[in-house]
């Protein structure tokens, strides 16, 4: 279904025509419009940047104390809530930006510790640039992606998407993990997902579906330190089920540094 919402004083009648030559979402790459133009680092400190977590007063939610020992993450921007930076930075991250056209020469020259592919908008199947440079990038760096970022790595492993009857939206989508059992309860945004058949031999495993209809949620490499999810764990507003995941990336760098993984 199409609509067409609009602040502009139009008619009933060019909002409709508007609505009905809006082009289909399959095959856009909406990418190329949303992400930053040059490389930066985000500057957690920065008042502009600066947005505490929220705790209900007299508790701390868990919230996790900043690790001494830093990484350096180049986080692809697809079109990146800032919020995901925010959490990065509070795990122990230092964050440097990229364009989604970044090469992987250039990121290679920045020395850093992992991978990050932001979340955005369009066909990820649209994004053949990308895929190519997650593919170069990912034998030689821990990678976490999210939402887009989930889906590149799945075309970066040489699969497949497709386009949802139904996207799910909002802040209450279950999310059953495969290894563990646990489900969460997610944030998500997207019309797309990943076709588990095409993944199949390719090096990495499904960890986790979406319980209202089975699609993928989740990725992880049964070889590399690699792993996606679909749904957003930076919410904000939302549910924080998922926020340990930040912490798992973390961990799973602190590794690959430590020469176990």
């Amino acid at each position: 279904m199409k609509c067409c919402l609009s602040t502009l004083p139009i008619s009933d009648a060019e909002a409709i025509e508007r609505a009905r030559n809006w082009r289909d979402m399959e095959g856009a790459d909406y990418v190329k419009d949303v992400t930053c133009r040059e490389p930066y680092i985000w500057r957690g400190d920065d008042p502009a940047n600066h947005n505490a977590a929220y705790y209900p007063v007299g508790t701390t939610m868990n919230a996790p104390g900043i690790p001494e020992k830093r990484f350096r993450v180049a986080a692809f921007d697809f079109g990146a809530k800032h919020t995901i930076f925010r959490k990065l930075v509070r795990h122990g991250f230092e964050v440097q930006v990229f364009p989604a056209t970044a090469a992987p020469e250039l990121i290679r020259e920045h020395k850093p510790d992992a991978i990050f592919l932001s979340n955005g908008p369009g066909d990820p199947a649209a994004l053949d640039y990308v895929h190519k440079t997650v593919t170069n990038l990912l034998p030689d760096f821990p990678t976490f992606g999210i939402c887009l970022g989930h889906q590149m790595v799945t075309h970066a492993l040489g699969g497949e998407t497709f386009k949802l009857k139904f996207g799910h939206r909002g802040g209450n989508q279950p999310v059953k993990n495969l290894e563990t059992g646990k489900v969460s309860i997610t944030a998500q945004n997207h019309g797309f997902a990943t076709d588990p058949k095409s993944i199949e031999n390719r090096g990495a495993k499904v960890t986790e579906i979406n319980l209202n209809d089975n699609t993928v949620e989740g990725l992880r490499h049964l070889t590399l330190p690699v792993f996606s999810v679909q749904y957003h764990p930076e919410a904000a507003p939302g549910p924080n089920d998922a926020d340990p995941l930040f912490l798992d990336f973390y961990k799973m760098v602190e590794a690959r540094k430590a020469g176990k993984i």
